[in-house]
């Protein structure tokens, strides 16, 4: 794939005698929604994981850049931009939604805390941060929202506070697990919208597992279905959505 970012060369992982995924193989495009989709059990989720280092493949090599990021951990890998969310939003509560998009800033995760403090930067830079903020909280359609607590949002709002918290990281790959589950349709639009006017605006690139296709098709650029811990399809939406393999493998899963 031309500009491509991420890419995952023949993959596979074990659990015991479960095979979870066999010979993956994938590419993403630099700042494309690409979606991850088949049934319960196809071995999404444990790609995902491996893809952000939470699992290590037992054969196999993921490529980020043209850099050889396998055996990296989930912290190397956010230093160099890939970013992940978990399908229950990981969020302080008890904060304020302005607080929980300030957390992640990589000023102040990088930087020499007590430095900051003694040289009085922080009063600039924290200036400059709670900006980018509020520009964040902006584009997710959440600046009215930025001093009340996190526990008082709905669900679809916590998934997009948790996606501003991520952009506050400035990522350059973000893996979404399921950022639709349990979301009214209405809301679960706004956010593809908002994934999208995201891609555009500030280059980003999005890899997500997804059940829901009548809601998130439409949006993404690319789609590769898998069934069994193998990928059996990818193209474009329409493409993959109407593969016999595909459909074939959605209607057998539910008998």
């Amino acid at each position: 794939m031309e500009g491509t970012v991420l890419r995952v060369n023949s993959v596979s992982k074990r659990f015991g005698g479960l095979v979870a995924l066999d010979n993956v193989s994938l590419e993403v495009g630099r700042s494309t929604i690409t979606l991850l989709i088949g049934p319960n059990g196809s071995g999404k989720t444990t790609l995902i994981n491996v893809v952000g280092g939470v699992l290590k493949p037992d054969t196999g090599a993921i490529y980020y850049e043209d850099k050889d990021i396998t055996y990296m951990s989930p912290a190397e890998r956010f230093r160099l931009g890939i970013v992940r969310t978990f399908q229950t939003p990981q969020l302080f509560r008890s904060l304020s939604v302005l607080e929980n998009v300030l957390i992640p800033s990589k000023y102040f995760l990088e930087e020499n805390v007590l430095d900051i403090v003694l040289s009085n930067r922080w009063v600039t830079k924290d200036r400059e941060q709670v900006q980018r903020a509020l520009e964040i909280l902006s584009l997710l359609r959440l600046d009215h929202l930025w001093d009340a607590p996190a526990s008082s949002l709905s669900g679809g709002q916590m998934k997009l506070l948790e996606l501003g918290r991520i952009l506050m990281s400035e990522p350059r790959v973000v893996l979404l697990d399921e950022p639709l589950a349990g979301v009214n349709p209405a809301l679960a639009r706004e956010i593809m919208k908002r994934l999208r006017e995201i891609r555009d605006e500030l280059g980003v690139t999005f890899l997500i597992v997804e059940h829901r296709l009548d809601l998130a098709s439409s949006y993404a650029d690319y789609v590769y279905a898998m069934h069994r811990g193998s990928v059996i399809s990818r193209g474009t939406p329409d493409v993959v959505l109407k593969d016999p393999l595909v459909l074939e493998a959605y209607i057998g899963s539910s008998r």
